[in-house]
């Protein structure tokens, strides 16, 4: 969120923070969040998907932006010459996206690396996750980090079986239930629901940017069988992987 000209207060969990011109904020889903706005003229709104970056941006993410995976990132008020760096950025976004070109989606993404690239020069260099909290949010941070890290060994090959609730309690030696109960309460989803929607983002990002069969894809992904990928995720799109392929190569 780019507040160029307004004041308020935003609210993310249980903290808040004042809204004044020339405040930065990032976060990330699993969160309740709110806005009370004293006054507002000018203030841009950016959302996007993990599956979007990954297809778009780059497919290791997480690796290369790391503060997409923190808890709380605490806001930034900008000097006038720096916030205008990143005011040029998110008005060509804004601009691109009214625009129906055929180059419309790599054109954003391309301007959305410059993006959360100067986010990681402004705001990560000097980040401490200290701040970040209490210990549930510490908690919810590294369960978060133990996903990514273990879905990238599963797509490079080093690790042979998908992790479920249990094996994500054990990394941080923690009851199961406990693990499954802070991480609902912080974020407002189960572990069962993180690692489901973390499975259908890699199909999707696998079937778009792999030359991997079905086959290979639901093997990666710790299917036995291709048939019971393919049931698992048009449950979750409504779409088999094959038209999901299909319809990604057509685009």
């Amino acid at each position: 969120m780019f507040v160029k000209d307004a004041n308020g207060r935003y609210s993310t969990d249980d903290l808040s923070f004042e809204s004044v011109p020339g405040t930065i904020y990032f976060t990330n889903p699993g969160h309740q969040k709110s806005f009370e706005w004293t006054r507002m003229e000018e203030v841009y709104l950016i959302t996007f998907t993990e599956q979007y970056l990954k297809e778009n941006v780059h497919q290791d993410i997480f690796a290369e932006f790391p503060f997409l995976l923190a808890e709380t990132v605490h806001p930034k008020v900008l000097e006038p010459a720096v916030f205008a760096e990143f005011e040029q950025l998110y008005l060509q976004i804004y601009k691109e996206y009214q625009l129906d070109s055929v180059f419309k989606k790599k054109i954003i993404a391309g301007l959305f690396v410059v993006l959360l690239l100067k986010i990681k020069e402004y705001f990560w260099l000097d980040y401490n996750p200290i701040s970040e909290g209490n210990r549930s949010s510490q908690i919810v941070r590294s369960f978060k980090k133990d996903l990514e890290s273990h879905y990238r060994d599963l797509v490079n090959g080093k690790a042979d079986r998908v992790y479920r609730a249990h094996d994500y309690a054990v990394l941080q030696s923690l009851h199961p239930s406990y693990l499954n109960n802070v991480i609902k309460s912080k974020t407002g989803k189960s572990i069962t629901s993180w690692i489901t929607e973390k499975t259908i983002a890699e199909a999707k990002s696998l079937l778009q940017q792999s030359a991997l069969s079905i086959k290979e894809i639901a093997y990666v992904l710790g299917f036995a069988e291709s048939t019971h990928f393919s049931n698992y995720f048009k449950k979750y799109t409504e779409s088999s992987p094959a038209d999901y392929r299909k319809q990604a190569v057509r685009v």
